[in-house]
């Protein structure tokens, strides 16, 4: 053995070293050794294993794995289950078997983590019945915690009812079903209403069943809608149609019902499969029309108010579901068409007089006419013949202009008893509708309710004057206005009557052809005070003899000739000396007519 060299001891007792008055054998030391090691679990660190709750407290739970010591977990990863106490088992991730001071750390929230996917897709799988606790209000629904994962719940899967507020389920731990998952992005949609809608199919099969028309139930207002109300009749839905809800007419349901509203309601009729059942509430009433006063007759004066206008009259509630109908014509004693519009308005209360009544087919018509006196009644002391009045033009038509003289009282001045002098084509040139003109009554047929009036009437008749100024070859001075196709229209600027100027009688004496606007006299040639015409001439004012005229004049001339010579053949044979006489001067007459 070389200098400094140590050499160890072959039988050294390692584990006594240290300890003094050893009371165990080896043998003993051995046999405790393994039953402590058969009374501690052996645990591998990251598993996930179940525990024993030994003790609950208001922040942690102290849990039991059979390791050498427990382990302790917040109670806010147990918030979905805050029923849990002492001696429940729950499953618990291993994150540490003992860290630097001993301890057990354990996990909760992991070890669902780990679990919660397979546990998720078991329950869709087996449309399984889980629990969740709902965490917070998000956009559209819920959050809900399911096995450790956060899980959507859509609002329209809360009930089977519409819910108007979220927050209420916030904090509540509540029972579901899973109805979808998406495998990508690992997201889960559960639902409460699929338990409920379970629950309520069973219930709804055995009303169904037992459905008959006629039949009356106690049903919840579901929802209100513009057209119509639907009812749960527990379970299965039903719907009021608007005019279902009250014999009276209304806008909108909300005047009758409110959301959850319990009532009895009577069924309708429904479909062969009794999905779509239509019900009533009116019908429990008795129909306003059977309740109608039985003295009521044609004649009677009623109140009531405008419910419904249209253009062609007005619909007058007198008691709730019990209208007349006031049609326009007998609104006003007025004969030009208006609407009811021009009347009444919606929510007018009046009087009205029945005019016709029909309890049986439940029809009523009114009149408001009738409750004033009838114009017509006192026309002929009111408009007599000849007297003048002023009047409103309300229409027109080819012929003439109807005029209203009061509400009720109508009249027509004729196209031709419009004006003296003026040639009017369509009355609309005369007047304008709304103006005021006067007028002068020609003729009154009462029974018939037909005014004659005119309007030229209310000034002499200036063809008379006329007649004495425009006589044949006198001269006038004129303003040519329009052209036509066989010659021209002029103006007559003392008088403002016009005259006709053939186209043969419109040459100037440079033998250009005279043009509108120019002033130029002018020779009368013909004027007929019955047909209101003048036919003058501008040639004739510097030519005695026209172009055209003469032709004419020859040809009457061998007319006339030819005529009496015929005559004087049919005469008799014998003739008398005063007779040749006569003959001979009629000849004579003839032969200077010709030159």
């Amino acid at each position: 053995m070389s200098k400094g060299q140590v050499t160890g001891v072959e039988d050294f007792d390692w584990a006594g070293l240290g300890k003094h008055d050893e009371v165990y054998t080896a043998e003993q030391r051995a046999e405790m050794e393994i039953a402590y090691g058969e009374s501690v679990s052996s645990i591998a660190q990251h598993e996930v294993i179940e525990g024993t709750i030994v003790l609950k407290t208001k922040r942690e739970l102290v849990i039991n794995i059979g390791y050498k010591s427990e382990g302790v977990i917040s109670i806010s990863e147990f918030r979905y289950n805050p029923d849990l106490a002492q001696g429940d088992t729950v499953e618990v991730y291993v994150e540490n078997p003992e860290d630097r001071t001993g301890q057990l750390v354990l996990s909760h929230q992991k070890a669902r983590a780990l679990t919660a996917w397979n546990k998720v897709n078991e329950a869709l799988e087996n449309a399984e019945i889980i629990k969740g606790f709902v965490k917070c209000r998000t956009k559209g629904g819920l959050i809900v915690d399911v096995f450790g994962i956060e899980a959507f719940l859509p609002g329209s899967q809360i009930d089977v009812k519409p819910i108007r507020d979220y927050d209420i389920y916030v904090g509540k731990t509540m029972e579901f079903k899973v109805v979808k998952i998406n495998q990508e992005f690992k997201n889960v949609v559960v639902s409460h209403k699929a338990l409920i809608e379970a629950e309520l199919e069973l219930q709804k099969k055995e009303i169904i069943s037992k459905l008959e028309k006629g039949q009356i139930l106690e049903g919840t207002v579901k929802n209100v809608t513009s057209y119509g109300v639907f009812i749960d009749l527990g379970g299965v839905d039903g719907l009021i149609h608007i005019t279902d809800l009250s014999w009276g007419r209304i806008n909108h349901p909300e005047e009758i019902v409110t959301l959850d509203q319990k009532l009895n309601v009577v069924i309708l009729d429904f479909d062969d499969d009794k999905k779509r059942i239509a019900l009533g509430l009116k019908q429990l009433e008795a129909h306003p029309w059977d309740s109608l006063d039985e003295g009521l007759k044609v004649g009677d004066k009623v109140k009531g108010k405008v419910v419904v206008l249209a253009d062609y009259g007005a619909f007058i509630e007198i008691a709730p579901g019990v209208e007349g109908l006031i049609h326009v014509s007998e609104m006003s004693w007025s004969q030009h068409l208006r609407s009811a519009q021009d009347f009444l308005s919606v929510g007018d209360e009046l009087d009205a007089e029945i005019l016709t009544l029909d309890r049986e087919d439940r029809k009523m018509s009114l009149g408001i006419k009738q409750l004033v006196e009838d114009p017509w009644a006192k026309v002929v002391a009111k408009y007599s013949v000849d007297s003048k009045h002023k009047a409103t033009v309300r229409n027109f038509t080819n012929f003439g202009i109807f005029v209203e003289l009061e509400e009720g009282i109508d009249g027509l001045i004729h196209i031709s008893d419009l004006s003296w002098n003026k040639k009017i084509k369509h009355p609309s040139e005369f007047a304008t509708l709304g103006q005021e003109m006067e007028v002068v009554v020609l003729e009154i047929d009462a029974d018939n309710r037909k005014l004659s009036l005119g309007h030229k009437q209310l000034e002499e008749n200036p063809w008379d004057v006329f007649e004495t100024v425009f006589t044949e070859g006198s001269t006038h001075e004129a303003t040519i206005v329009s052209k036509q196709d066989k010659g021209f229209i002029i103006n007559t600027n003392e008088y403002g009557v016009e005259a006709f100027i053939p186209k043969n009688h419109s040459v100037k004496e440079d033998g250009s052809i005279i043009a509108i606007d120019e002033k130029l006299p002018f020779m009368i040639i013909e004027f007929n005070k019955d047909a209101k015409k003048i036919i003058a001439s501008h040639t004739k004012t510097f030519k005695e003899e026209v172009e055209g005229e003469k032709k004419s004049a020859s040809t009457a001339s061998k007319g006339k000739t030819k005529s009496a010579v015929k005559n004087l053949n049919s005469s008799q044979e014998k003739s008398t000396l005063g007779d040749l006489d006569a003959l001979a001067k009629l000849k004579q007459d003839m032969e200077k007519a010709g030159k």
